[in-house]
Formats: C-alpha cells, structure tokens, sequence
C-alpha cells in the first residue's frame, strides 16, 4: 500500500452541503483512506492508496458529483478574476433590480408612474417591463440554476437549489399572470412578482460577494507570510557575485546580504557578525546575535553587518516554507466541533424544500390565497441559510492559526486548536524547556585522589562529541581552561544514567547518584552533592576504578518568562507538573523557582510516555511542553504536544502546536488563542443556528398563526445574505486577538521567591549600541552577588537591576564602567 495525502482547490462550491456531497462521491473511490473538504479555504484534503486510484481518478470523481478540481495555486490567479466577475454581475443585477422594485412598488407607496407603463392604464407594458427588466438579472445569477437544478436531480440539493426553487416558482408564475394579461385579464398585473425574484437574486449576490470578499482577507495571513520571502538573492560563483531570482539558489551555494537585506535561503555563516531580526517568523522582537557556524533563517531580517553565509535549505525545504505549509493544513482542517454543522447540514437543504412545501400546500388548503401560499412557499426557501453552518468553524480556524502564526504559534489543525481549549494539565520537561539549555559547571569537589583539572579532564574525555547539555558544559569549561582530552575505549552511554568507558587502561564512571549506587561505588550521597541539589544544580559523580573521585556541579539558568507563564497558566485553571529525569532535591529546587505544582524527578527517558499516561488515566486532557528527542514519544502521548522552536525535528513532527520562539510566553499565547477561536466557533454557530430556527418558522407563516407577522420574500433574501457575512465578519475579529503580556527579563540561575521583598534599582548607561551591548551588560551584572535578575532596555539607555537586599551602587558603577560603558545616573526605585 502506497499512501499519498494531497490537497486540491474545489470550485463551484457555494454552501455547507456541497461538502458532503464532495466528500461522499470521493470517498466512495476505491483506495480513497479519508477525504475532507473545508468550505471557507475551498480545499479538498485526501488520503489514498496510490497504487489503487490516481490523481486524475480524484479530479474525476469530483467532476462527476457537479464541481471542478484543481491543484492548488492553479486557481489563484482565477479566484482574483471570479472576484472581479462576481462584482460585475453584482453590479449588472443591481442595476436592474433597483429600477426593477421602483417601478413594482411606486404606485404602492403613493408615487405615479407614467401612462405607458401604468398598471391602471397599461397593464401589459407594466408587466412586459418587469419581465425585460428581469431577464439581466436572472443572467447574472443564471449559476444558481446550472448548479442548483443539476443538483437537485442528483438528489444532493445545496443552497443553490433553494434560490433557483424559489425565484422559478415567483418568475413562472409571474410570467403565467403575464399571458393572462395578454389574453385579456387585466385584473391579474396585481399578481406580478418578478421584482421578488430579481431582488432575492440581487440581494444573494450582494450577501456572496461581501462573503468572498471577507474570506479573502481570511487568507491573509498566508499572502503576508509568502510575501516575506525576498524574490533575489547575491550569490559568489567562481569568485563573481551575481544576482540571481531565488528559484535558482541552490544548496551549497554561497550568499552574501547586506545590512538591511533579508536572508533569502535557510544556512549557516561562513563570515560576519550581526544582528538578526527574526520577529516576523518567530514573534521575538529581540534581534538574535549571528556569527560564524550560526544557523540563518531565510527571510530574517540582517539588520547591522555584512555576512557571507552557506545555502543549506532551499525551496520547500525553507523554514518558511514548512511554516506556511503548515499555516495552510491547519486552515484546511476541521475541528471536531464542525462535525455537528456537517452533519446538520447534510440534512438541512432536504429538509427546508420539505417544510417549504409543506408550509405553502397547508396554507393553500386551508383556505388562504395562491398567492399567499406562493410567497410562504418562496420565503422559507430563500431564507434558510446552510451557508452560515457551513462557515462558522473553518473561518474562525483559518482566521485564528493564521493569528497564531504571525505570533510565533504554528498551530498544525483545528484538532489541536480545539484540544489546547481543553488542556487542564500541562507538563513541561525541564531542561530547553522551564530551563535555557545551557547549563555551565558552577562547582568542581574532589573527593578522591584527583584534583580539579583531572577531574574535570577525565569527564570531559568521556563527554567528547556528546549531544547532552550536561556533557556540553563539560566540555565548554574544559575548552575554557584549556585542557587536553584523553583518548577512550570500550565506550558505553547508560540512558538515563551516565557513561562507562576506559581511559589509560582505567574504568571510569560519570554519571548521577542512580548509576553510583547500581556499581555499589558509593551508599550515601555526600553532603556536597546534596548542597549542591539543594541550590538547583545538578550534581555529576566520577569514579575510576570504582573508587568515587569527586563531584561537578552543572546549574542551568531558569527562563526569565517560566515563573510568568506557570502562574499564568494556574490562573487560567491549568495545574503545572515538572517531569525530568534530573534528582529529586534540583528538579524541586527549579520546581520552586518557576512555582510549578507538581515534579516528577529521575524519570528514564524512555518512560517520560508511561507518565504521560498515567496522568491521563484520571480522565484529565494533558499537554506536554518539550524540546528533545527523548520527548517526542511523550509529545506523541499527550492530548497535545506543544515544541519549543529551539528544539528537535523529531520533537517537532510529534506536537501539535510548534512555537517558534525559544520562548515558553508561547504556551500562554496558544492556549489563550485557543480559548478565543473556540469562543468565536460557539458565537458563530450559535448565531448560524438560531437564525435558521427563528427565521425559518418566521417566514413559514408560523406566527402567523397566532396574529403576528409573515415574511415578505425580498426580506428574507437580504436576511439570508447578511447572515454569512455576518459570522465571517464575526471571525475577522480574531485578527485583532492580542496575548497576555508577560514580562521577560533576563534571568539568573535560580529566580528569588515571589513573596519576598524585592528591590529595583535603576541605572541610566551611554555606550550601548546594539543587542551584543544589551547581552555585555546583563551578564556583567547578574554575575555580581545578590543580584536576582537584570533587565536591560536599549532603546531607553538603562538597565533595571533586582535584588533582595539592593546592591552598592559604587559596585554597580564600576562593573558597568569595567565592561567598557559609563554610568549616568543610578537611583533606587
């Protein structure tokens, strides 16, 4: 079996029940998994068994049910010259339709019309001129009879069908009392309703244009993200720079861009520093340091520095093209929440033809006049409005992920949009995820016969080429220190653990307290190791030849926004769990740095799943929030996974949510966005399904009954009309959804508690020009005693520092003055 998922544009749709009648015709193909079509984006998504069915077998099918399939991007240019048509036979019906009521109605409201086409006097001329008049206006909305009938024949009517119903019954029978005129009834120019025909046509066609036009800007999300692409690129080939269009790039080519050029192609910097503004694919307003072996996203802003860097991701491989790829699945998704309008309005066009017929026969037999019975007959039909169930969730979805995108939030489908909405635990792994990633050695304790370099070289032997951020400090602070590795043999990675390996003919061990106690290599932890759990590091054993050498100490340092997105999140009624295959005493002490509810510690990583799962056993929806392989299988488990943009492929592919800053403010941003979109679905159907259970028995004659009113049919036609635009209007107001504000400081390793006291001293600085400045300043000054964070503002020329107990300004001054910078002014806050 050769599985193929494609996507395809549909034309010819015009209401909810064309997506049933689409998706039954595909999905009865042989080979056909699953067919979905999404009414807003107008796009059929398919799964198939390639060797069964074909491309063109799908194009058929859909051709056969009544409408036309074509690749996507096929129709574009076409969709913008269907707009301009439709605004054509917008105006040509107008044109008409109005002159068209004047001359019906004048004489109704007091108004004389001239002799010849009086209805008094020239009863003939004033019916042949309505039916003149009316025959422009049927031309331009003649689509509603080539679709409507046809599919009334294949016994899958839409909304089409109730407009080519209704005004055909209210034209025959008006053009019946015309040749009654001719043949000398004169008394029947009383029962002409070509004006309702025309206007009902006129008034949809006004209602469907406002509807396009307003998907359109749906859309728009899509077209600003395609359009930060640049079309060129400044390529070095045999030593030559030459422009080329950005088709052409290809991988290994070398590029250059210049300050205040975008990065046409994903790469890596060859030569160069600079400052790189990545706000429209990330939503992180604070340029990124690039240098030498750094990564460069095509499309990113170079704001202060000429760089040469290597093209390594091209084409559809670009993050920017897997972001609007995404942006574009997630649009053409549905949300469980549409399958009750689907299955309405699978129903609903049947059923209104029903009542409508019904209405009109009960109100003729029961004494009333044909051409009372005509008009309820032709009000409930042209009143019910399938469209506006149709379009309730996929406008709000398509509206909100592309919201969510311009936000750094790359929500993956309407699944995972509603999901987030239903989230009441949420789980984060620890390290790259509550933590930078980066931890550092703080502490290096022999307890044996080696001293601190040896220590150190031993352990940063074994971590050689290791991918971990525990074994990255290592060899960072080896390479600090300038330290020589030593070769290693019989190499073994204990998952979980540490590393067994032999060095000069010397069993060694590195790893945590779990791998100490298995080899029997110690009974109790020391006391050092404790203190250091204790103050939020982790602490690493090395033995050689099982005899304990010593401990490192590695500390990470908490992301600024973790303590704020926690307690966002508590606040919003979501408990908070740490799960970490870290000791108990530092996954506690992170734990209450961030306020997390609950941790889990020492978890293997292959059983970060099994915890999920047992979480969910309670009945809870759970999302995990993680960055590395070893998450993924948990990400997969989870209600929803949510992956931070900083980490893996793999931890990416398994969530349902990507966030595409390394910032976890995202996680707020998603769930909040969530709880917006699904907001907007409810008001949408909740207007969609009352408008059709208030209208439909309104202009059935239902109140009637009891003395109130009925429905004129032009009235309900512009009711009709306005009822789509109404609920996609209604999903525009998601564009101007805006996330709780967290406020992101730099942090340091281990963040003061919330309760105590803390005090903010600000510093005026002259000398800061750029991000590197900012970074300069705030490790400078997080580096000094008692300092709990630093929040450093270019822009202003300041920096705010918090403390428990303030520090000495002549300190401050002169740590800002060592760093290359002078100091202006210092006062507490």
């Amino acid at each position: 079996m050769k599985l193929s998922k494609q996507t395809l544009s549909i034309e010819g749709m015009t209401c909810s029940a064309c997506v049933r009648t689409i998706e039954n015709a595909v999905g009865s193909l042989e080979g056909v998994e699953k067919a979905s079509v999404n009414f807003a984006t107008e796009k059929l998504t398919i799964s198939y068994d390639a060797d069964k069915l074909s491309l063109d077998g799908i194009i058929n099918g859909v051709d056969k049910a009544g409408y036309s399939a074509v690749l996507p991007g096929d129709n574009d240019l076409s969709k913008d010259k269907e707009l301009q048509s439709q605004k054509r036979k917008l105006l040509l019906a107008l044109g008409f339709a109005i002159p068209l009521v004047f001359i019906a109605m004048a004489e109704m409201v007091g108004i004389s019309l001239p002799a010849f086409i009086s209805p008094g006097q020239n009863p003939l001329n004033f019916a042949l001129v309505q039916l003149v008049m009316v025959v422009p206006i049927i031309i331009s909305g003649f689509h509603f009879y080539l679709n409507g009938f046809p599919a009334l024949w294949h016994r899958n009517p839409n909304m089409d069908s109730l407009i080519a119903i209704g005004t055909a019954a209210a034209i025959g029978y008006s053009v019946w009392n015309t040749i009654l005129i001719i043949l000398g009834e004169s008394h029947q120019v009383m029962h002409l309703y070509y004006e309702s025909a025309g206007t009902i046509i006129a008034l949809i066609k006004v209602g469907k244009y406002l509807e396009a036009v307003s998907k359109s800007k749906t859309t728009g999300a899509i077209k600003k993200l395609i359009g930060l692409q640049p079309k060129t690129a400044l390529v070095v080939r045999d030593g030559v720079e030459k422009t080329v269009p950005i088709d052409e790039v290809v991988k290994g080519d070398e590029l250059i861009v210049k300050p205040g050029e975008k990065f046409p192609v994903d790469g890596k910097v060859l030569e160069g520093h600079t400052t790189v503004d990545e706000s429209m694919l990330t939503g992180e307003s604070v340029p990124v340091e690039k240098g030498v072996g750094s990564e460069v996203i095509g499309a990113s802003m170079n704001q202060n520095g000429l760089v040469r860097y290597r093209a390594e991701r091209i084409g559809k491989e670009t993050a920017l093209a897997r972001i609007i790829q995404l942006v574009e699945e997630a649009q053409g998704s549905k949300a469980p929440i549409a399958r009750l309008a689907d299955t309405i309005s699978a129903y609903f066009v049947p059923v209104v033809i029903a009542i409508a017929t019904l209405s009109g026969i009960a109100w003729y037999l029961g004494g009333s006049e044909l051409e009372f019975a005509l008009k309820i007959f032709i009000s409930v039909l042209v009143i019910a409005c399938p469209c506006a169930l149709g379009l309730a969730t996929p406008t709000a979805i398509m509206v909100g992920t592309g919201k969510g995108a311009s936000l750094g939030v790359l929500i993956k489908g309407g699944d995972s949009l509603e999901m987030a909405n239903r989230i009441k635990t949420m789980v984060f792994d620890k390290t790259g995820t509550l933590t930078e990633g980066r931890p550092s050695v703080t502490n290096i304790h022999p307890l044996g016969n080696l001293n601190e370099i040896e220590l150190l070289t031993y352990a940063a032997s074994l971590e050689k080429g290791s991918e971990h951020s525990l074994g990255e400090a290592l060899i960072r602070e080896s390479e600090h220190r300038n330290l020589t590795l030593m070769p290693i043999t019989d190499f073994n990675a204990i998952p979980g653990r540490g590393i067994r390996a032999l060095v000069n003919q010397k069993q060694v061990i590195l790893g945590n307290l779990s791998l100490m106690t298995e080899n029997q290599i110690i009974q109790n932890e020391p006391q050092e190791a404790v203190d250091y759990s204790m103050e939020g590091k982790t602490p690493i054993y090395l033995a050689l030849d099982n005899k304990l050498q010593g401990v490192i100490a590695v500390a990470d340092t908490v992301k600024a926004e973790s303590a704020d997105t926690v307690r966002h999140l508590q606040k919003s009624g979501i408990s908070t769990v740490m799960l970490t295959g870290d000791n108990e005493r530092t996954a506690r002490a992170i734990a209450k740095a961030v306020g997390i509810d609950r941790v889990v510690a020492q978890v293997m990583p292959g059983d970060k799943a099994n915890q999920i799962k047992e979480m969910q056993q309670n009945g809870d929806r759970v999302a995990m929030v993680g960055d590395g392989i070893n998450d993924a299988p948990a990400l997969a488990q989870a209600d929803l996974g949510i992956a931070i943009g900083s980490g893996t492929d793999v931890a990416m592919e398994s969530a349902g949510i990507v966030l595409m800053s390394n910032s976890l403010a995202g996680v707020l941003t998603a769930i909040e966005l969530s709880r917006a979109v699904l907001k907007n679905i409810k008001q949408n159907l909740f207007w969609a399904f009352g408008y059709n259970t208030l209208g439909i028995p309104l202009a059935a004659g239902f109140f009637f009954l009891f003395g109130g009113p009925t429905l004129n049919p032009m009235f309900a036609a512009a009711a009709m009309a306005l009822s789509s635009v109404s609920v996609v209007t209604n999903a525009l107001r998601l564009r101007g959804f805006k996330p709780s504000g967290i406020t992101v400081d730099t942090g340091s390793t281990i963040q003061p508690d919330s309760e105590e006291s803390i005090m903010k001293t600000e510093i005026k600085i002259e000398g800061m020009s750029c991000q590197h400045c900012v970074k300069n300043v705030t490790d400078k000054l997080n580096a000094l005693d008692g300092v709990a964070s630093t929040s450093v503002d270019l822009e202003k020329k300041q920096a705010v520092v918090e403390s428990a107990e303030g520090v000495d300004h002549s300190l401050l001054q002169s740590t800002i003055t060592n760093a290359g910078y002078s100091v202006t002014d210092i006062r507490n806050l």
